[in-house]
């Protein structure tokens, strides 16, 4: 029997459940899970559920839900299972390593399109997995240069996210309206402690006990955007700046997997700079 997703975003009022639940019941589907949450502060409903059966006319399955939901309901319909995604590097391997063995094994939940990097120090590498490598530098131009020859690219792939696996370039506020919403990135840092380029030496000079790493969307705000997972692991006062960075990889890469298989499964919604998510 077919199974099929639907996610809903709507004003919360009374009666949602019912209402969602009659009209499964009306197209003959069965609701085999079914999560909701509503965000008060913004009295907004959040819903994911699963359903088995034979969707037979999703237009109008469509139709039916946004005219009993709330006005202006987003509600989707069997989203893409396997979603597309550019990756955008600068020189550290090992968060791209991990997605591109993930890929290559097809545990990655994604297909990886394209990488593009603003140095060509991980295009051998890429290669080996017959994935196309762009080099685009940012030297001797300007920002929005840089950024034009990296968008004409990336959309020449159309993904439906962009995954900045150590990519350490400040993009600008068009670049991340261009993509809104579709850019995540991996901080070495738990957020929102440390901030910027040089987390491991700030933790090791302020003396914390513990660090980690956080995925997160991106936004204007430098590291500042709706956080998807954090991890923490304890250090202590023997721990050298290297010794952080090394463990710090470990974290990074597991923190960026967890993140992105729970927005590859459309587990993961945006309420104002938080984060909703059905695990």
């Amino acid at each position: 029997m077919n199974e099929n997703l639907i996610l809903i975003e709507c004003k919360d009022k009374v009666g949602l459940v019912a209402i969602i639940s009659e009209l499964m019941a009306r197209h003959h589907l069965n609701i085999t899970a079914m999560r909701e949450f509503v965000d008060q502060d913004n009295n907004t409903f959040f819903a994911r559920i699963e359903c088995s059966g034979v969707v037979v006319n999703e237009a109008m399955l469509l139709s039916e839900l946004q005219n009993a939901l709330p006005e202006s309901a987003k509600v989707t319909i069997n989203p893409k299972k396997e979603k597309k995604i550019a990756v955008l590097v600068t020189k550290e391997y090992h968060c791209l390593g991990d997605i591109l063995i993930r890929h290559h094994f097809n545990t990655l939940g994604a297909n990886v399109c394209m990488v593009a990097g603003n140095y060509d120090i991980l295009k051998s590498f890429t290669n080996r997995f017959d994935i196309p490598f762009f080099n685009i530098s940012h030297e001797n131009k300007s920002k929005p240069d840089f950024e034009k020859e990296l968008i004409k690219v990336i959309e020449e792939y159309e993904p439906d996210y962009i995954v900045l696996a150590k990519f350490m370039r400040i993009l600008s506020p068009d670049f991340v309206a261009r993509f809104g919403n579709k850019i995540i990135n991996i901080h070495h840092s738990f957020l929102p402690a440390f901030i910027g380029a040089s987390p491991y030496r700030q933790a090791h000079e302020r003396g914390v006990k513990v660090i980690g790493a956080t995925a997160h969307f991106v936004t204007n705000d430098l590291d500042e955007g709706p956080i998807i997972v954090q991890e923490t692991i304890p250090v202590n006062h023997t721990f050298k700046v290297s010794d952080m960075v090394t463990a710090g990889k470990e974290v990074e890469k597991s923190v960026l997997n967890r993140a992105l298989q729970l927005v590859f499964q459309d587990r993961v919604f945006i309420t104002g700079n938080k984060t909703i998510i059905f695990e």
